[in-house]
């Protein structure tokens, strides 16, 4: 596939506002995805080189959060591989049916999320009650998330970032980091699956990669430094246009 230096620079740029906006609330494909397909990749090397890019992207805000002391890896080893491997799962599965049901479906579930964000009133950048022991969400919610995220993906950030604080409790910018962290690694695992069915437009990715990294890097920074004030508008934006767009290609528009 021939792309022009415009339209690689075009990409690159395009790639900072995408990651910038993942790291604080998700929805980066919403903006890569669409325009990749406009540009002429198919729905699935749309996919798997979004994937490729965003790998970057969520490493640089990982590094960010690591460096802010966030993390405790030990205690999460075992989650991450269920992410792994649940997301290697979804990436074959999406390779070999039809997703068309997610698409019904999706438009309700992230509507749910955009409601919880609106009327919830313990939302903070401090932790909140636990509502679920942590081997119970390790083995329900993260394979979950993670299948739906190697197979089809939008919105994954939004519903890690929900569970995290709804369930296991954990402020505004610990669930991001962990957010960030989890879909890093599913991230990883979905690329292995689009690469082996050769479904990524490696050179550009490539320099998506480096607008992703330095999008990332600074949307980061945002969220540790202003927490719930800029997540809780975000996701309700990325939800909405979430919903919108959803229900446009529901509706064939």
């Amino acid at each position: 596939m021939d792309l022009s230096y415009e339209i690689i620079t075009f990409l690159f740029f395009i790639a900072i506002l995408a990651g910038f906006i993942d790291s604080i609330a998700g929805g980066g494909g919403l903006i890569l995805i669409p325009v990749l397909m406009l540009l002429g990749f198919s729905p699935v090397h749309a996919l798997g080189t979004s994937k490729f890019q965003s790998v970057f992207g969520k490493l640089s805000s990982v590094r960010y959060f690591y460096t802010r002391g966030e993390y405790e890896f030990k205690k999460l080893i075992f989650p991450l591989l269920i992410c792994f491997i649940s997301s290697l799962l979804g990436a074959y599965a999406i390779q070999q049916i039809d997703a068309q049901i997610l698409h019904k479906a999706l438009p309700w579930l992230i509507g749910l999320i955009a409601c919880y964000f609106i009327f919830a009133k313990n939302l903070s950048n401090t932790n909140n009650t636990q509502r679920m022991n942590n081997k119970l969400f390790w083995l329900l919610i993260v394979p979950v998330i993670a299948f739906y995220d190697g197979f089809f993906g939008p919105a994954s950030g939004s519903f890690f970032i929900i569970c995290f604080m709804s369930l296991l409790g954990l402020g505004a910018v610990s669930a991001t980091a962990h957010t960030r962290l989890f879909l890093l690694v599913s991230n990883i695992a979905a690329l292995i699956t689009f690469a082996y069915f050769n479904h990524v437009v490696w050179y550009a990715g490539a320099v998506m990669a480096v607008g992703a990294w330095i999008g990332a890097r600074y949307g980061s920074e945002v969220v540790h430094r202003k927490g719930i004030k800029i997540i809780k508008p975000l996701m309700l934006l990325i939800c909405f246009v979430l919903i919108i767009k959803l229900l446009l290609k529901s509706e064939g528009l």
